[in-house]
């Protein structure tokens, strides 16, 4: 009997999943595998609301396995010493894994590599298992990478991409591979009481009902902050519960502006990885050197904590604060915004703000968390590096009655329309009832102050 193993990694699903198709086609039994790395633990990356959500995915993903007579597989420990304790524990000849663009996932690789080999193992690295379109299949002329979207979304767009695979029928797993018991979801202390369940069935079942019902009105309505017509389905992404190449099938085969829309918004995710592909440091240093002087942290201190606890005297940058928090989740317009008011209105370093939302986000990852951030600083990929998001600008357009506001600051659930957005102008009286601070910096003197800092350069 032939074996081989499937390492999970950011790719916990069956349908459309190369790596497991691949394993199945070469092998008579296979080995589904995940570790619970203690590199990821060490680096400080599994966060509350990660680590809940991975074991909703991970009992999903066991679960979809053992109905077609398989079980996962769980180990603990270094990655790349497990794998090759199970794979020398089965006699497997390969291993399959999905290629990874972050610096940690290339380490990965690299070690699994040498060492598989030195056991005459072979180490088979899958690509479009991730992302959609893979690193590197489309360049510009002279560059290994694209650093505007626009063109890059035009290539992409034309690239002829593969059918999504359908989930195995059968997975005939070896005897007497050891594992651990799955982590429960339990016994995670500290995850934000509005998390959603995770894993590969929630995520098509999410996906199926959005669809049917948001899709088609996703391009007039997805910068909406009342209406929170987004998919969210950016944490299923992140842990690949679900395909973003079979998004992309479904999506356009539904049709329609509001479709392509959303397809923009998956080839948004592709463009980060391909940028981290390239420039793995970009995760921790400025993608484009702006010479920035960002504000001294402790001397920013006060307004970092009133920032992070929903406290700054902007509504509309509070509300997200604290939607954060209660759901491990913001609405991407909100992102934007309260990332714009830390390091533009505020003047803080990209970084401190970025750590934040790897702290509690439930999608929040190192590819498209950092590159974002970095792209609201102007130190990314944005071609329009000073723009500022007025957070009055944005409340006003985008929640126009103040609704979005006052679902997550009850403070201000007694101010009627969009006098709410302001309660600072509100008569004495009625602001003095309010327990709502005043705001933390002057617009204009925000803006000044960036201009001024910027215009050193």
């Amino acid at each position: 009997m032939t074996v081989a193993v499937v390492l999970f990694t950011s790719d916990l699903r069956l349908h459309d999943h190369p790596p497991l198709h691949a394993a199945l086609e070469a092998a008579d039994e296979v080995v589904p595998l995940f570790v619970l790395d203690a590199g990821i633990h060490a680096a400080g990356f599994d966060a509350p609301n990660r680590r809940a959500f991975l074991a909703d995915c991970l009992s999903d993903l066991d679960s979809s396995l053992r109905h077609r007579g398989g079980r996962l597989v769980v180990r603990n420990g270094p990655v790349v010493r497990e794998v090759r304790a199970v794979a020398a524990q089965c006699g497997a000849a390969e291993v399959h894994v999905a290629a990874g663009v972050t610096a940690y996932a290339q380490r990965r690789e690299e070690g699994l590599r040498e060492e598989l080999g030195e056991d005459g193992v072979a180490l088979r690295v899958h690509e479009t298992v991730i992302t959609a379109v893979a690193p590197g299949t489309v360049t510009p002329s002279g560059s290994d990478h694209f650093a505007v979207f626009t063109p890059y979304f035009r290539r992409w767009s034309q690239v002829s991409s593969r059918q999504p695979l359908p989930a195995p029928r059968t997975v005939r797993v070896p005897d007497g591979v050891r594992g651990e018991p799955l982590p429960d979801r339990a016994d995670v202390a500290g995850a934000s009481p509005g998390l959603p369940a995770g894993g590969e069935t929630a995520g098509r079942d999410r996906f199926a009902r959005w669809s049917r019902s948001g899709l088609s009105r996703y391009e007039e309505r997805h910068d909406d902050l009342a209406d929170d017509a987004t998919s969210r389905l950016s944490p299923y992404l992140h842990f690949g519960a679900l395909s973003p190449l079979e998004l992309v099938h479904r999506a356009r085969a539904h049709g329609g502006p509001g479709a392509e829309a959303f397809v923009r918004q998956v080839c948004w995710r592709d463009f980060h990885h391909q940028v981290l592909a390239a420039r793995p440091e970009a995760s921790v240093k400025d993608y484009r050197t702006r010479h920035d002087r960002w504000r001294d942290e402790e001397d920013a201190a006060e307004d970092i904590a009133a920032w992070r606890g929903g406290r700054t005297g902007y509504p509309v940058v509070d509300a997200a604060m604290r939607q954060l928090r209660h759901q491990g989740w913001m609405h991407n317009r909100a992102r934007l915004l309260v990332a714009s008011f830390l390091t533009k209105t505020l003047y803080v370093d990209w970084r401190i703000g970025a750590r934040h939302f790897l702290d509690l986000l439930v999608d929040g990852d190192v590819v498209n968390n950092q590159l974002n951030w970095q792209w609201v600083a102007g130190t990314g990929t944005d071609t329009r590096p000073h723009r500022v998001l007025n957070p009055l600008v944005q409340a006003k357009r985008f929640d126009p009655d103040g609704i979005y506001v006052r679902r997550w600051v009850p403070e201000l659930r007694s101010v009627t329309g969009r006098k709410v957005h302001e309660p600072w102008r509100l008569a004495a009286a009625e602001r003095g009832e309010l327990d709502y601070p005043d705001p933390l910096v002057d617009l204009a003197d925000g803006l000044a102050r960036f201009k001024h800092a910027r215009g050193r350069d």
